[in-house]
C-alpha cells in the first residue's frame, strides 16, 4: 500500500463540491467544528485557546488528577447535557433520511447527531453520558453519577459559577481552579468477585482520552462504513489525531472521493479531492437543500 495517494486537492466552491459529491451514498466524519454553532468550543480551531487535555496516563496513575477532572467534569457536564443540536446536525439527519447520507462517524462524545435524529452514528470517542469502572467494567449513566457526586459535594457548582472561573470544553470538561477538597465517587456496584463488598474501582467517563487507544471493534465499524459509502465528507475537523484521520487515508487510497469541509486547513488536506473553507451548518444546509434524494 502506498504512503500517500495521488489525489488532486484543491479548495472548490460549494457548487463544486455539490457536482462532486451529486449521485453518492455519503459517509460523513464529523469533528468538533460541527458542535461549535451548539455552544461547544472546539480544540484546534482558529480561534481556540490552547488547551492541554487530560492523557490517560494522567487519570489513571494519579489521585489528584482524577480529583481534578472530575470536579470540572462536575460542572462541565451540566452544560453539554442541555446542549442543542444546530442546523448542520439537522441537515446531515435529513440527508440521511433521504437515503444519500450511508452514516455518520463522529469523533464528538456530545450525541448531537442522535439528538437531531441520525440513526447511523458511530460514537469514534465514545459518550459522555456513561461512565465505565475500570476494575469491574460496569457502564454507569452519567446523570445517576451526577446525583451521587451532588451529594458528596453539596452547592460545589453554585460556588465555582459565582467565582466565573469555569470554561466548557468539548469532552463536557471545564476549567476550575478551585477543585482542592472535591470528593470523588469510586465504584459502588457489588465487586463481581466479592458480593459481600462494593467494587470500590475507579470510574472514567466512556470516552477515548488522550494516550488511549479507540477499541478495535469500533474502528473496524468506522472502516466498514466509510467502505460502504461512495464518497467521504468530512465536516468540521481539522484531521490533527490518527484516529479520525486515518480513515480520511483509508477513503483516498481506495478511490473513493473525500471532501473536507472546514474552517482553515487540516492535516487531512492532502488526501482531499476538494476542500471548502467554510463553516459547517450553512455548507450542509446548503448540501441537504441541492443534493437530491437517493433510492435505497
Amino acid at each position: 500500500m502506498s504512503s500517500s495517494p495521488a489525489v488532486p486537492a484543491t479548495s472548490a466552491s460549494l457548487a463544486d463540491v455539490v457536482e462532486l459529491l451529486a449521485g453518492h451514498r455519503l459517509t460523513v466524519l464529523t469533528g468538533a467544528g460541527i458542535s461549535t454553532d451548539s455552544g461547544i468550543p472546539d480544540y484546534r480551531g482558529p480561534d481556540s485557546p490552547p488547551r492541554s487535555p487530560m492523557t490517560f496516563q494522567q487519570f489513571v496513575g494519579d489521585e489528584a488528577f482524577r480529583r481534578h477532572y472530575w470536579a470540572r467534569n462536575h460542572v462541565g457536564w451540566r452544560h453539554v447535557h442541555r446542549t442543542l443540536p444546530n442546523a448542520g446536525h439537522r441537515a446531515l439527519a435529513a440527508l440521511e433520511g433521504r437515503g444519500v447520507v450511508h452514516g455518520v462517524i463522529t469523533q464528538n462524545v456530545d450525541l448531537l447527531h442522535e439528538a437531531a435524529g441520525s440513526r447511523h452514528v458511530i460514537d469514534l470517542h465514545g459518550r459522555y453520558d456513561r461512565v465505565v469502572c475500570l476494575r469491574c467494567h460496569r457502564v454507569v449513566p452519567r446523570a445517576v453519577l451526577a446525583d451521587r457526586l451532588e451529594a458528596l459535594n453539596p452547592g460545589f457548582v453554585e460556588r465555582v459559577g459565582q467565582v466565573g472561573d469555569v470554561e466548557i470544553a468539548p469532552d463536557a470538561d471545564a476549567v476550575i481552579e478551585q477543585t482542592a477538597g472535591f470528593r470523588v465517587q469510586a465504584c459502588w456496584q457489588p465487586d463481581p468477585e466479592d458480593h459481600a463488598r462494593e467494587c470500590g474501582g475507579v470510574l472514567k467517563p466512556d470516552i477515548v482520552y488522550f494516550g488511549e487507544n479507540v477499541p478495535r471493534e469500533r474502528v473496524d465499524r468506522a472502516y466498514a462504513m466509510v467502505d460502504a459509502g461512495d464518497a467521504l465528507l468530512v465536516a468540521g475537523s481539522s484531521l490533527t489525531v490518527h484516529s479520525g484521520r486515518r480513515f480520511v487515508r483509508h477513503a483516498a487510497l481506495t478511490g473513493k472521493p473525500v471532501v473536507v469541509v472546514n474552517r482553515g486547513a487540516t492535516r487531512g488536506d492532502r488526501y482531499a479531492t476538494r476542500t471548502l473553507d467554510a463553516g459547517t451548518s450553512e455548507t450542509l444546509t446548503a448540501l441537504a437543500d441541492l443534493l437530491a434524494p437517493l433510492r435505497p
